[in-house]
């Protein structure tokens, strides 16, 4: 009986995650004492709870059968849609309308909705294996923008970007053919480009260059949109009549995208907003606005770097402690740990996640119930989107968008989602072949 308890938990993967919590932990207690040594605040304490909570998720899902969830997939997701709804009368938080709760008690909806969707997309693409292929793509897009949308209008473009990437993992791993992946994230990756391309040529390119003069151009944009859209519906012609020939239909799939592409991001930049737009690009040239936008980033990297390579030591960085880097306990986690425990320290804290990766993709691997892999996947996309684009925007690789890191950063709807997610994976990886 023992040895049956001990095979629902996979160890090494325990570990990386109690790993990342009790650093994590670490560091938000760390940012909770000012420059003179006292204590200013007991977050710390609040991480702790939320943490041994979790780790009571983590349990009780790995001896739950997680295949149950198929049967309650669709009310999850109307508790999605529902979840959303709602948090769009809430009282709006630092812009954005995120939050739910009472008094001091506050979740944030969209974290527990990634799990939610996961389970419903997943459940789709299983009953849909025999399905034709383009239509489980289109269904699954379709699937996807309605948390994608909802949490678009809060704004918050950060968790939507997450979607974003577990959809393409669960659509890669559901053997989707490639090029309709492609074609897809080609034409978001598009969008967001012409989109943001105004704003870099002005802040960053500072040259002239003929893309703006069209972007910027509602006439000489719509000249741009009918000529595309023409060649789009040329080459679907000639695929019809040319079927043996697949030149008329990749000029069809390019034109059409460009042409999509066009409509979409000027649709986009009636409802963003300027400064939205600004912090998509600053990263790339974060002095050029280094006392509005850029600043964050500026003074992440300062704190990054003025770790070296061992740090300056536990409760001792004196950026932290001053009051210097912006949101130190929560999305610049990374770059407390990096100025107090150097790059040594971050080289451990790639390692473990690397580790966490790893056990994920094994579970992924060795399941024999398509179900079960689609929730991996989904998973994996989760917790690697999390780790590079927070990262990414500590260390000015990307843009801020407000990015938790998993099992690190401050929060109990970001760790509750991250442990729930794990106990998934110990459930998947327990009954990776299909018995009762």
């Amino acid at each position: 009986m023992k040895i049956k308890v001990f095979q629902r938990f996979d160890f090494l993967l325990l570990f990386a995650v109690l790993s990342l919590i009790t650093l994590g932990t670490m560091f938000i207690y760390s940012a909770c004492v000012n420059s003179d040594g006292i204590l200013v605040s007991n977050q710390y304490i609040k991480q702790i709870v939320w943490a041994v909570a979790g780790l009571v998720f983590v349990a009780a899902l790995a001896f739950f059968d997680y295949r149950i969830l198929e049967k309650y997939a669709v009310h999850l997701f109307l508790m999605l849609i529902a979840l959303l709804v709602m948090v769009r009368f809430t009282r709006a938080v630092n812009g954005a309308h995120s939050w739910l709760g009472f008094g001091s008690f506050k979740i944030q909806p969209s974290e527990f909705c990634k799990i939610f969707f996961i389970i419903f997309l997943a459940r789709y693409l299983d009953k849909s294996k025999k399905s034709n292929p383009l239509k489980r793509f289109i269904v699954s897009i379709l699937i996807f923008s309605v948390p994608f949308g909802l949490i678009m209008i809060q704004p918050d473009m950060g968790t939507a970007s997450v979607f974003f990437i577990i959809l393409f993992f669960m659509l890669l791993f559901a053997e989707i053919p490639l090029r309709y992946i492609l074609m897809f994230f080609f034409g978001a990756a598009l969008t967001v480009y012409f989109l943001v391309f105004p704003e870099w040529h002005a802040r960053i390119a500072q040259r002239t260059i003929p893309l703006n003069s069209i972007l910027t151009n509602i006439k000489l944009r719509g000249i741009v949109i009918l000529a595309t859209g023409a060649v789009c519906i040329t080459g679907i012609i000639g695929n019809f009549i040319y079927k043996e020939s697949r030149y008329f239909y990749w000029i069809s799939c390019v034109f059409g995208l460009v042409c999509v592409s066009l409509v979409l991001s000027y649709v986009g930049g009636k409802f963003m907003k300027e400064y939205w737009i600004t912090r998509l690009i600053i990263f790339l040239k974060p002095e050029s606005d280094p006392l509005g936008s850029g600043w964050q980033t500026l003074k992440s990297l300062t704190t990054v770097g003025s770790g070296g390579l061992f740090g300056k030591g536990f409760l001792n960085g004196r950026l932290i402690h001053s009051g210097y880097l912006p949101e130190p306990d929560t999305d610049f986690i990374f770059g407390s740990f990096s100025e107090e425990f150097g790059f040594v320290g971050a080289i451990v804290i790639f390692a473990l996640y690397f580790i966490l990766f790893a056990r994920n993709l094994s579970i992924i691997k060795n399941c024999t119930i398509p179900f079960g892999t689609y929730i991996a996947s989904g998973i994996f996309g989760m917790f690697f989107w999390h780790f590079v684009e927070n990262i990414g925007m500590v260390i000015s690789c990307m843009p801020i968008t407000g990015i938790p890191l998993m099992f690190m950063s401050y929060g109990g709807s970001s760790i509750w989602t991250a442990l729930i997610a794990i106990g998934l994976l110990m459930s998947i990886r327990y009954r990776k072949y299909d018995f009762d």
